[in-house]
């Protein structure tokens, strides 16, 4: 059919044909020659080699941008981009060729479209990249989470991306054919596309080999197709292995010797931080004083700390875990982990969260939400939506301690409370007002619209916080040194991205992460009484404070610490094992 015999169908063209009337004749006259070209009839498999090329040139600005970082010259990326543009389009055709079957998959085109559109926003706005882990954290997001990362900026970069594909796709005409006509024309889109990008990869091998064993993020910034490869990864590769079963390692907990006769039972608070990086506490040299609150109160900061992982879900049950971060990732079953190791020793144990979920760490024993229960003036004050600052933990702490079982309180109290901490990227919910002492702070989650200085102000303002409420955490718990011995321990998941190397928030996969989304801080506190309960060294615990530790070490330093007995304790791990009974 020739484009000149086309007639405008009624009750559709026509009406779009109207509508531009309004319009100069040169913009009429435009407009009609592409509503022309766009309601030219056309294959299923035409339309998407040409929704393949649009996404590989409209939807990939990161993964160029960042060949041109590492490639120098233009003569060196220019050639490795057309060659990883031919990789881009032949994957995501290849991909869409499954879809290629009749006008009703119009609808799923425009979601890979809208995927590939708020994926790259995310990816230009952040230097996140689409592996597996990434997926995973996106999946576990809360509804308020999900909103501090929306923005007019967000809607601005989606709708770039999609307006163009969308009108197409919404007057394209797809051409009928019968079943078996679809299903070759499918084989040979699928397998002309695996032939091209194979004979890509053979004819460019040289330059592309050590760039992507070098780089091997780059994998995971080919937009859409690793997104959806990820995604797939999360969804169905679990369906394909066996059902992990839980391995129980409580079996012969048991207390030691220094709760025979006790006095006082212990207290102690173990506080799992969130998003905090090392290199930004005061305590650990930082120039700006951003830990004045704990150093008022002689705490212990440990210098030189490495996460399991670069977000919640990979670091909150490996820090727990008795495997240590190689044991955890290469495991085939689930293990019970710390907090179900010291309820089996018959320790009152209480899991607090003020963030979106434990990770299955807690199922096994009592645990609340910090938002529950609260009075409507404690919200307005403490709460922004579902959000709270971490101050909210401390309100009525001592009735959810009071409730539990008095038999196991009798023994000893373990608590542990999840901060919400410096979660980005709206950092300026994350203090309250008379914390804010670095200004002018950035206040929005659209971070490419600050300054790096506006950025580390309003991070160095949410650290502030957490300074202060662990300072609060410690004053509550020195109030009840009269019925316990007590003591602290906290420990971020992991660290954060500030703009250093073009990276934002984190996530990054471990592997090539900079060091700020793995090296975390870690402060302990120690009353006299636990001091003396468990014979610590003072002398001796700040001599270690430049001993490097990781997450591995948490499991087996709490279990040291509250005289805990259990199968899997590892003395070479306990932090503090070299100085107890020593003073």
């Amino acid at each position: 059919m020739s484009f000149s015999k086309i007639e405008p169908t009624p009750g559709r063209d026509v009406g779009v044909l109207a509508a531009s009337a309004s319009y100069p004749a040169p913009a009429r006259a435009l407009w009609a020659r592409i509503d022309l070209w766009l309601t030219q009839p056309r294959s299923a498999q035409n339309i998407l080699v040409w929704l393949g090329i649009y996404l590989a040139l409209a939807a990939n600005w990161p993964l160029w941008n960042e060949l041109a970082r590492i490639g120098g010259a233009p003569s060196t990326y220019l050639f490795t981009s057309a060659a990883m543009a031919v990789f881009v389009v032949c994957a995501t055709v290849a991909l869409l060729s499954f879809t290629a079957w009749s006008r009703w998959m119009k609808p799923l085109w425009f979601a890979v479209v809208l995927l590939a559109a708020f994926v790259q926003h995310y990816m230009l706005e952040y230097r996140v990249v689409m592996d597996p882990t990434m997926v995973a954290n996106v999946l576990q997001t809360d509804p308020n989470e999900a909103r501090d990362l929306m923005s007019w900026r967000m809607a601005y970069h989606v709708l770039l991306v999609v307006l163009l594909p969308a009108l197409a796709l919404w007057r394209v005409r797809i051409v009928p054919m019968r079943f078996v006509s679809k299903l070759w024309r499918n084989a040979a889109l699928l397998l002309l596309a695996l032939a091209v990008a194979l004979v890509a990869a053979v004819s460019m091998n040289r330059q592309l080999a050590p760039l992507m064993r070098n780089n091997v993020h780059l994998r995971y910034m080919m937009n859409p197709v690793a997104s959806l490869y990820s995604a797939g990864a999360v969804v169905f590769r679990p369906m394909f292995k066996r059902s992990r079963k839980l391995i129980p390692i409580s079996a012969g907990t048991t207390l030691g010797a220094s709760y025979a006769g006790q006095a006082r039972p212990p207290m102690f608070v173990l506080v799992v931080g969130e998003t905090a990086r090392a290199d930004h506490f005061g305590l650990n040299g930082y120039a700006r004083d951003t830990t004045p609150e704990l150093a008022a109160r002689g705490v212990l900061s440990y210098r030189d700390v490495h996460s399991c992982g670069t977000n919640t879900l990979a670091s909150v049950p490996c820090m727990f875990s008795p495997l240590g971060k190689q044991g955890y990732e290469s495991r085939d079953d689930d293990y019970e982990n710390l907090v179900d190791v010291l309820q089996a020793a018959g320790l009152a144990v209480l899991w607090l969260d003020n963030q979106a979920g434990c990770k299955d760490v807690c199922a096994r024993i009592p645990n609340a939400s910090a938002f529950e229960s609260l009075s409507p003036a404690l919200k307005s004050a403490l709460c922004d939506g579902d959000e709270c600052l971490d101050d909210v933990m401390l309100k009525g702490l001592d009735a959810r301690i009071a409730a539990l079982p008095a038999d196991r309180r009798a023994k000893g109290v373990v608590l542990v409370m999840h901060q919400m901490g410096s979660h980005g990227p709206a950092y300026y919910k994350r203090s309250a007002p008379d914390v804010k002492r670095f200004l002018p702070e950035c206040k929005t989650n659209a971070l490419a619209e600050c300054s790096h200085a506006e950025l580390q102000n309003v991070y160095d303002n949410s650290i502030a916080q957490t300074d202060r409420f662990l300072a609060q955490t410690i004053d509550w718990l020195k109030a009840q040194s009269n019925q316990y011995d007590p003591a602290l321990l906290y420990v971020s998941d992991h660290g954060e991205s500030l703009g250093e190397y073009g990276l934002f928030l984190h996530g990054v996969p471990y592997s090539f992460a900079p060091e700020a989304q793995k090296h975390v801080p870690m402060v302990t506190w120690f009353s006299d009484g636990m001091s003396q309960r468990r014979k610590l060294s003072r002398p001796c615990m700040e001599a270690g404070l430049d001993t490097p530790l990781t997450h591995d070490n948490l499991y087996h330093t709490v279990l040291g610490l509250m005289d805990v007995g259990n199968s899997t304790y590892k003395p070479a791990l306990d932090a503090l094992a070299s100085c107890r009974n020593k003073a």
